[in-house]
């Protein structure tokens, strides 16, 4: 944490190679994280570019609050997404996100039920609303705690447990809906 303070200082005086080195250590979560938003690697890609350089434009204005700097970073990427969003037809292109993006998601596969191909969970995941996938993308995919993520959303660690319970249900739910009309397709 010591070593990341005297990076951000350095990148706020104007040090690019600092900057840099910030940019190396967070671009891959920064990056998955969108993808896992946006769904289209080209999109994600733009986005991830807007964020840092943003991050790089303002970085005079950070003030550290006890949190990392990748609590600034999401923040800054979950408010590119949601201009993208805004100024975008949606679009769910899941299945060209390639299986490496989503290597560390079996934890979130115990956590549903051991059982679940992850193919189900990307399409039960695609049907969440946008803080629920935030919120277990973040949680589950880029491992922040409850505290990071409220601090990231704007919203209470409660909020946070709340919505991340109701999401593994509506996940649970999706899944086993999908389940059952395969095996009716099946029968």
């Amino acid at each position: 944490m010591k070593e990341e303070i005297t990076l951000i200082q350095k990148a706020q005086s104007g040090e690019s190679e600092a900057f840099g080195i910030l940019y190396d250590t967070y671009l891959p979560k920064i990056y998955r994280f969108i993808l896992l938003k946006v769904s289209k690697k080209t999109d994600a890609e733009d986005l991830t570019h807007q964020v840092f350089l943003s991050a790089w434009q303002n970085i005079r204005t950070y003030r550290f609050q006890g949190n990392p700097f990748s609590s600034w970073l999401y923040k800054i990427a979950h408010n590119a997404v949601i201009d993208f969003y805004r100024t975008q037809k949606p679009s769910i292109d899941i299945e060209l996100v390639s299986e490496d993006s989503f290597a560390h998601l079996p934890d979130l596969e115990n956590e549903l039920d051991r059982g679940m191909e992850l193919i189900q969970i990307r399409h039960a995941l695609t049907q969440l609303k946008p803080d629920e996938q935030s919120i277990l993308i973040m949680k589950f995919v880029d491992e922040l705690s409850n505290k990071e993520i409220a601090e990231t959303l704007h919203k209470t660690e409660g909020a946070i447990r709340v919505i991340q319970h109701r999401a593994l249900k509506q996940i649970k739910k999706i899944i086993n809906e999908s389940r059952n009309t395969q095996t009716i397709r099946t029968a």
